[in-house]
């Protein structure tokens, strides 16, 4: 899928380069394609907020055919929900390395979705609330993973970062990401707040079994 960078500038970052050196880049709604699935990047920019309210605009048009991911220069979660309410399906700092630019095309391209931590985390702690799954549902899901699957997926599921997993369970990054990315798969989920829907019940007694 084509990448196609919408900032007020008109010029690439240069992390936006590294990650999608093929991107193109525009400073008008009016130069995307419509023959063809595009990913959409727009940067929000609070110094030139009438324009990217006016882009906006034009690119909440073309959301079912596209994907848009908005890079904030300053995130914050009111803009996020906002956004996401619109049909976003990513949101991140303008200015994200891009190991994590090219991680999000994969979440997004794949079905998910992808938010920043914070907010992340706010959303999965308002899911333990509004959702309810029984115990055995939860327990059903659980039992398809290893025990090093379910250690991290349960923390996952409580909005911890990979980093953060790796300081609680003692192992590295790339090996939390490998147990993520195959508890996704399992549980037939696309990303962490989808699997925060699935083990939200009773988590805090089912990660006390599976920890101990």
């Amino acid at each position: 899928m084509q990448d196609v960078f919408v900032c007020p500038s008109g010029n690439m970052l240069d992390n936006w380069k590294k990650a999608f050196p093929k991107a193109v880049v525009t400073s008008s709604s009016k130069a995307i394609p419509t023959n063809k699935p595009i990913l959409i990047w727009v940067q929000a920019n609070a110094d030139n907020k009438a324009w990217l309210d006016d882009v906006m605009v034009d690119l909440f048009d073309l959301v079912n055919t596209n994907k848009i991911v908005v890079l904030a220069n300053t995130p914050n979660q009111s803009d996020a929900l906002a956004a996401m309410t619109r049909g976003v399906v990513g949101y991140c700092h303008a200015y994200s390395p891009p190991s994590l630019l090219k991680g999000l095309k994969t979440v997004v391209m794949h079905g998910g979705i992808w938010l920043g931590q914070d907010l992340l985390k706010t959303l999965m702690s308002a899911t333990k609330t509004i959702v309810h799954n029984s115990p055995n549902n939860v327990a059903k899901a659980l039992a398809l993973l290893t025990t090093r699957e379910k250690q991290a997926a349960l923390e996952a599921a409580e909005g911890l970062s990979n980093k953060e997993i790796a300081r609680k369970l003692n192992i590295t990054e790339r090996t939390v990401k490998a147990h993520i990315s195959s508890a996704l798969e399992k549980l037939n989920v696309k990303d962490r707040l989808q699997l925060a829907l699935v083990l939200n019940e009773k988590m805090d007694a089912t990660k006390q079994r599976t920890l101990h």
